[in-house]
């Protein structure tokens, strides 16, 4: 038996993996509903907790962070609804699940530790990973919206450290809305731009 390999000429070879990197790229840019579902759940319970505290003084401001069980579970039939209508598992798909999965498995990991610590200092820390995770998801499908957004909040947590509390919880809105709500709907835009176009 011949191997496949002879049965494609280099130029067919160079078609197919740049047809498996559009899809690739396609699929994950599908996703966007991910980011504009943690941005705008991440947003209004910032935006929530500054008025609580700020502005009517409320001693357990903190009740605001409760959504983000509600929204775990929301993602969690997202993710379930997708995977069912997912055609191809690609290796850049199951790259950036690992990623999210560690971002998610280290928001709660330092959640424990700032209950132990103090939640002073929490969001410099948060606003490095989110950070983290849009930078590198914008490298993976090539979309600088994410790559920059990524980028601008490794100054902005930097900043964050030197400010008051109330003030840190603002930086963590802006950082969202600049990392994940911005490139998120212009994510959106795009994905929908190109399956027209299909």
């Amino acid at each position: 038996m011949d191997n496949v390999e002879n049965e494609f000429s280099p130029e067919e070879s160079l078609r197919l993996i740049s047809s498996m990197i559009e899809t690739t790229k396609n699929s994950l840019k599908d996703r966007s509903h991910y980011f504009l579902l943690w941005g705008w759940a991440v947003f209004i319970a910032c935006i929530g907790q500054y008025y609580l505290k700020v502005i009517m003084n409320y001693p357990n401001h903190y009740i605001v962070w409760w959504i983000t069980p509600v929204v775990l579970i929301i993602q969690i039939f997202m993710i379930v609804r997708d995977r069912k209508t997912e055609n191809v598992k690609t290796f850049i798909n199951e790259v950036s699940a690992y990623l999210w999965t560690a971002i998610g498995l280290s928001f709660f990991a330092t959640s424990f530790i700032f209950s132990k610590v103090g939640w002073q200092n929490c969001y410099p820390v948060y606003i490095i990973l989110y950070g983290i995770g849009t930078y590198v998801s914008g490298s993976i499908i090539k979309f600088k919206p994410l790559i920059i957004g990524g980028i601008i909040c490794f100054p902005l947590a930097a900043i964050t450290a030197y400010l008051s509390f109330d003030y840190q919880i603002i930086m963590l809105a802006v950082a969202i809305l600049i990392s994940y709500i911005i490139p998120g709907h212009l994510l959106r835009i795009k994905s929908r731009k190109q399956q027209a176009h299909v």
